[in-house]
C-alpha cells in the first residue's frame, strides 16, 4: 500500500509541476476574477504547505514550520520558486512515506487534524484527494485566466 501512495503522490505532484509550468503568462498564476477566490499560485503554496506539514514533518520528521495564512496571502512568488518548492516537496513526501511501516498504516495518524483521530490510510487518502481537488482547480484556473 505504501508503494501505491508513493506512486500516486508522485504522479499528482508531477502534474502540479506541469500545470504551473504550462502558464504562458507568469503573472496569470496570481490572477483572481469574479468567483475565483484563490489564485493558482496560492493553491500551489497551500498544497506545498499541506504536504510538507502532514507527510514531511509528521511522518518523515523533516523540519517544517507551516505558515498557513501566508499560503493564501503571499503574491507574486516567482514561478521558478514555486517549481523549486514543488520539487522539494516531492522529495519530502517520498521520504515521509518511506518512513511508514505496515503497522503505522494500520494505526491512527500520529496527529489529530480534524475533530477526532483518523486512521493513517484514511488520512493519506484524504491528503491525496485534497491534492487532486486543488490540482483540478489549478487546471481550470490556467485555462480560464491564462490568456
Amino acid at each position: 500500500m505504501k508503494e501505491t501512495y508513493k506512486l500516486l503522490f508522485a504522479h499528482h505532484i508531477g502534474q502540479l509541476r506541469k500545470e504551473i509550468t504550462l502558464y504562458r503568462d507568469e503573472a496569470a498564476l496570481w490572477r483572481t476574477e469574479k468567483n475565483i477566490a484563490n489564485s493558482a499560485g496560492n493553491l500551489c503554496l497551500h498544497l506545498v504547505g499541506n504536504l510538507n506539514t502532514f507527510i514531511g514533518a509528521v511522518l518523515g520528521g523533516t523540519p517544517y514550520e507551516r505558515k498557513r495564512d501566508l499560503e493564501f496571502s503571499l503574491r507574486n512568488v516567482p514561478r521558478a520558486d514555486l517549481l523549486s518548492k514543488i520539487d522539494e516537496t516531492l522529495k519530502v513526501v517520498d521520504h515521509g512515506l518511506d518512513q511508514l511501516t505496515d503497522l503505522q498504516l494500520q494505526q491512527d495518524f500520529p496527529v489529530v487534524i480534524w475533530d477526532k483521530p483518523t486512521g493513517t490510510v484514511y488520512t493519506l487518502s484524504y491528503l491525496l484527494a485534497h491534492l487532486g481537488y486543488h490540482l483540478g482547480q489549478i487546471n481550470y484556473h490556467r485555462r480560464l485566466l491564462d490568456q
